[in-house]
């Protein structure tokens, strides 16, 4: 789904004409809110979550943390909602055996940094991970299921979108109001440059933590080189823009809409665009898992990781709900 325009705007015809319905979807939102009854799993868990829809970076975090969770010694399983993929879980994901078309692509990319499960119930799916012996959990988006109870809950912001112009949806991309997002979260991340100055909009108390994306080893050699970059995620045009600050030439963009499937002439497209312009075609990991097997060898991946800005005072926040084990 393209984000209409108006959601940027802090005030639009459409905007006005939504806000009864904005309403209703608030109303619903709380709902959800007040009749939960979050259910403990047995172990921390470390929800990454957002307030609007759409790309935010919520998975890169999610890879973040679990990376520098398992360098401090401990056992951290990762779980997935499995978008988009027809396994209700819980199951373990098995990049040898699952497809994006059983599990979604993002948990296919998380399976890559640390064992991860799909689980259309979240609350199940934590006892599986309990019950299979892990120290703690990240949990990729569910900020808004009340069904599993949060130990440590960041919210994720792009530092150039934001919360839009901040109503809730229809009439804004809010998926409820952030006065209330706020109240449930542990601390905020804001990535990328913050040119909305989203970091004025955050309560006081919450704890903000800034982040960047930057290029897996071995992305200099598209320094100068002629690129044309294709994408279908929450916000392709950030990938692109990424490309382009780290020195490629592109000279061609293609977007799909987010996790979309590509099909062998979506493919061959892009293909014959990449050689007319006599240049090298290139996509995202999260998109790599989505591409038909005889094109996977004919494409390049652009690996791009997050870094904390800083770190200490994130393992501050995790050392809170997390223990580190100790050299034996």
């Amino acid at each position: 789904m393209r984000a209409p325009d108006f959601w940027a705007r802090r005030d639009s015809v459409a905007m006005r004409a939504l806000t009864p319905l904005a309403a209703f979807w608030t109303w619903g939102a709380r709902r959800r809110q007040r009749r939960g009854r979050p259910w403990s799993c047995g172990v921390p868990v470390l929800c990454v979550g957002n307030l609007v829809i759409g790309g935010s970076g919520k998975t890169p975090v999610v890879l973040a943390l679990a990376e520098r969770l398992r360098n401090s010694g401990i056992e951290v399983h990762i779980l997935s909602h499995g978008y988009r993929g027809r396994l209700k879980g819980p199951v373990r994901v098995d990049p040898h055996q699952h497809t994006v078309g059983d599990v979604g692509d993002e948990a296919l990319v998380a399976a890559r940094t640390a064992p991860t499960w799909v689980a259309r119930d979240r609350a199940a799916g934590g006892a599986a991970i309990a019950a299979a012996g892990a120290d703690c959990l990240v949990l990729d988006d569910g900020f808004q299921d009340p069904s599993l109870a949060k130990d440590l809950a960041f919210l994720v912001f792009d530092g150039g979108l934001g919360v839009g112009n901040g109503r809730t949806l229809p009439a804004g991309p809010l998926r409820e109001p952030s006065d209330d997002g706020f109240r449930r979260a542990h601390a905020a991340v804001v990535i990328g440059e913050d040119t909305v100055n989203v970091s004025a909009t955050l309560p006081a108390t919450l704890p903000c933590i800034r982040a960047s994306m930057r290029p897996a080893p071995g992305l200099d050699a598209l320094r100068r080189r002629r690129v044309f970059a294709f994408a279908g995620i929450g916000r392709p045009e950030k990938f692109f823009r990424s490309l382009r600050e780290l020195g490629a030439d592109v000279v061609g963009t293609r977007p799909f809409p987010d996790h979309h499937r590509y099909r062998p002439r979506d493919l061959e497209r892009v293909l014959a665009a990449a050689r007319a312009s006599a240049a090298v075609p290139v996509t995202t990991t999260k998109d790599e898992v989505r591409l038909p097997a005889e094109f996977a060898a004919r494409v390049m991946v652009a690996e791009v990781r997050l870094r904390f800005d800083d770190g200490g005072a994130l393992d501050e926040l995790l050392a809170r709900v997390v223990r580190t084990r100790e050299p034996g």
